[in-house]
């Protein structure tokens, strides 16, 4: 594929992190591109929370799956730093009862259309701030640690993946906490994807086993950090 006079320009590093986000992303430059492989020590909040020192007052939007409970800590450090001038939270429906709480106050903080509910897998985030600057994060990591291998990628630019990004952003409808899954269903056009045959398996119960869940909970409590605390609680 021929490359655009951008992408040519375009500054591209990949590390082994080993180390903090702030180690692995450094100076956030015009046009760089930043792979990384991580022992999952740091987060997307973590990598957000970097960014944000190195280009300033930003606007963010963060996609997630869910907010466990260990990670609403992380949320609620990203709430009180004053350089987010705006957020936007795009997470899995199945999070507005689960998670009805940190949603309540990420809408008190960012304003009452600042969530979009849809069917959601998606991790990753934009910053752009306000000296011009266009970041979008992505990576396999949750907003909290977790220590296993994990990728991450920061390209900078406003470049085609920024675009698109924003461009379904825009598209999604808000929807109020009481919605119900049809809603969520549509708002996310998967029906344009599948059919209904296929988007029948996923209905009803959830195809893992609460056994297969409780064996990992049991695993996550055996990861501790190096002082000897818990990473998080189960």
């Amino acid at each position: 594929m021929k490359r655009s006079a951008r992408q040519k320009s375009r500054e591209f590093h990949a590390v082994e992190s080993l180390k903090s986000a702030g180690d692995a992303i450094g100076e956030i430059k015009k046009d760089c591109h930043i792979f990384a492989i991580t022992r999952g020590q740091w987060s997307m909040v973590d990598a957000i929370l970097h960014c944000l020192s190195q280009v300033g007052r930003s606007k963010i939007s963060i996609w997630t799956w869910t907010v466990a409970d260990y990670e609403v800590q992380v949320i609620n450090r990203l709430l009180l730093d004053d350089k987010v001038t705006a957020g936007t939270l795009i997470i899995d429906g199945g999070a507005r009862i689960k998670n009805r709480d940190i949603i309540k106050k990420w809408r008190k903080h960012f304003g009452s259309e600042s969530v979009r509910y849809v069917l959601n897998h998606a991790k990753m985030a934009t910053i752009e701030s306000e000296s011009g600057l266009k970041l979008l994060l992505r990576g396999s990591m949750n907003l909290n640690f977790n220590p296993r291998f994990e990728n991450f990628d920061l390209s900078e630019g406003g470049d085609a993946g920024f675009d698109l990004v924003k461009s379904i952003e825009s598209e999604l409808p808000f929807l109020p906490s009481n919605c119900s899954g049809e809603d969520i269903y549509k708002a996310s056009k998967v029906s344009a994807c599948f059919d209904a045959e296929a988007l029948d398996f996923f209905k009803g119960k959830k195809r893992w086993s609460t056994t297969e869940t409780n064996e990992f909970r049991k695993e996550q409590k055996l990861f501790k950090m190096a002082e000897g605390q818990k990473i998080w609680s189960i």
